[in-house]
């Protein structure tokens, strides 16, 4: 076990209920990307009740928590914030009712559908053991309460908000998601853990008609459709078998009536690539199939792209891992493996690469839903365990030998 959970024990087990009780008000009251008031409130008023420097407002609604424990390594836990613009159906007592309007003024509903709400309890969690325990360990903890992650402008937002001149550097940055997994469980890997993903609006130019005159019109809907199927063989035909690569159009949309042809299309995709060389050709053939099938149609513009979203590799670093490794092998036993690379993407890893520190990012299991009520406590515990395990690996009394 780890020394500094050790010593931690029975605290851990006295503030399970109050992280429960954390967890399912903001299941409840969830906010969208870049609208986080309300979380980013509770985390900072939260922190700052347990004697950290909290600095709020950072990158929108971005907030950074310090508490400095005499001489040793600074080490930063990160915690994304937002939810996902869709309706709850799971039927839990504490599920989300609330409807929000997007950044386009368009009314959704409002779900932790991605388990952000999970994040942000073990980072409050393990801010205040830290802070009741400092005779445990030594040095500095940044914990940091990320906006915007599913749009993936959180992290960039604050950075450009000053982040890297304002703050102490870290000297690793650590990170972990709940996932698809046996409660309790913590998944590691060194090397590339996430995909980069690409996300891309193509306004496709055409020239309207009536539905009975259709030699009058350049039919965008046709157009959109060619794109569509064309764009599919770029993963089949141009990327080698050895690479892994995915493309997804997600929507395409055009007109509003039977009988009329519109003026243009939209189609929205989306790419999940594991190498940096296969991300530039796909965005690349992307552009090029686009542009012919608007030559081919004899379309009156090129079209017009839009970057809706876009998400660097996570490639973990392989001492750092090595590290944890130890670390989680010896809190987790069995239950710490390692994982094999997933095709989500973060943009956890744009902290490390702008302070140009090691980083490493860990999947922690959160079971089937039929389970869901039965795991809410292990994935509670073990989120928790595995947060205070890594930082303990920087900060804890074991290190104060090395």
């Amino acid at each position: 076990m780890s020394t500094l959970i050790k010593g931690m024990a029975s605290a851990i087990e006295s503030l399970l209920p109050e992280l429960e009780t954390i967890y399912k008000d903001l299941h409840q009251n969830p906010e969208l990307s870049m609208q986080e008031v309300r979380t980013s409130r509770i985390v900072a008023d939260y922190a700052q009740k347990f004697g950290y420097e909290v600095t709020r407002e950072v990158g929108v609604t971005g907030v950074v928590a310090i508490l400095r424990n005499g001489d040793g390594p600074t080490v930063m836990l990160r915690a994304d914030m937002d939810a996902l613009p869709m309706a709850e159906a799971t039927g839990l007592p504490y599920a989300s009712t609330v409807r929000a309007k997007d950044e386009e003024g368009y009314e959704t509903g409002v779900a932790h559908s991605c388990g952000h709400d999970l994040h942000v309890t073990w980072l409050m969690g393990v801010a205040r053991l830290m802070a009741e325990h400092r005779d445990a360990w030594h040095g500095t903890l940044m914990a940091v309460f990320q906006p915007g992650e599913e749009v993936g402008r959180g992290a960039r937002s604050m950075i450009d908000d000053g982040m890297t001149s304002r703050f102490p550097k870290p000297d690793v940055i650590l990170g972990q998601h709940v996932m698809v997994g046996a409660a309790g469980t913590v998944g590691y890997r060194s090397g590339t853990i996430l995909s980069a993903g690409d996300s891309l609006k193509v306004k496709l130019f055409g020239r309207g008609s009536h539905g009975s005159q259709p030699q009058t019109s350049i039919d965008p809907v046709i157009m959109a459709a060619s794109t569509t199927l064309r764009l599919q063989t770029i993963v089949s035909r141009e990327i080698s078998p050895r690479d892994s690569a995915v493309l997804t159009i997600g929507a395409l949309q055009a007109g509003t009536k039977e009988n009329i042809i519109p003026d243009d299309a939209t189609l929205k995709l989306n790419t999940r690539t594991f190498d940096d060389d296969v991300r530039e050709y796909m965005l690349g053939a992307i552009r090029r199939i686009c542009c012919a099938e608007c030559v081919a149609s004899n379309a009156p513009r090129e079209p017009e792209f839009t970057t809706l979203s876009s998400y660097p590799l996570t490639v973990n670093d392989d001492a750092t891992i090595q590290r944890l490794r130890a670390a989680f092998e010896a809190q987790f036993g069995e239950r710490a493996y390692e994982t094999q690379p997933a095709a989500a993407s973060e943009d956890f890893s744009v902290f490390g690469r702008e302070w140009n520190v090691p980083y490493a990012f860990w999947f922690i299991g959160g079971t089937d839903p039929d389970e869901f009520k039965k795991a809410l406590n292990p994935t509670l515990r073990a989120g928790l365990e595995a947060m205070l395990c890594a930082a303990g690996a920087w900060l804890g009394e074991q290190e104060k030998s090395t």
